[in-house]
């Protein structure tokens, strides 16, 4: 990938979306950071992101719902989902929305970022959806 990748980084937490911004700034990679799926949601009116990182559980929608949003309104962006309680149903409803990975906390950096880097690589969600179950084994570094 010749370009610099922007990633929008959405997690309610500030410490964790201050880690992961400066994480992807770390890795060459550009980032803008949000509080909420709606600060998102307002920002997609004039920017655009080649990936996002979203927390799966925050106050009103949580990452889930939002890639099912953007997906309902044909708005295709690759994503990965992170979380705090990982179980297999959050993997099964983040696949089912074309979520490229859904990786739980703390993040190990090189696991997260070869996820958006695959994710990227591997276009919008429509493209991936289905795939084999992705998680912190199967995504390359």
């Amino acid at each position: 990938m010749d370009r610099r990748l922007s990633i929008a980084v959405v997690d309610d937490e500030d410490s964790v979306r201050v880690a992961l911004r400066r994480l992807c700034h770390a890795y060459g990679m550009g980032a803008s950071a949000f509080a909420s799926v709606e600060q998102l949601f307002v920002a997609l009116d004039g920017m655009t992101f080649d990936c996002l990182v979203l927390d799966a559980h925050m106050p009103g929608y949580g990452g889930v719902d939002a890639q099912a949003w953007l997906r309902e309104c044909g708005i295709s962006i690759p994503a990965v989902i992170i979380t705090g309680r990982d179980d297999d149903e959050l993997r099964s409803r983040s696949r089912a929305v074309g979520a490229y990975a859904c990786l739980s906390k703390p993040i190990v950096a090189d696991v997260l970022f070869g996820a958006i880097r695959s994710a990227v690589r591997a276009g919008p969600p429509e493209a991936i959806a289905g795939t084999a179950d992705l998680d912190e084994s199967t995504v390359s570094r």
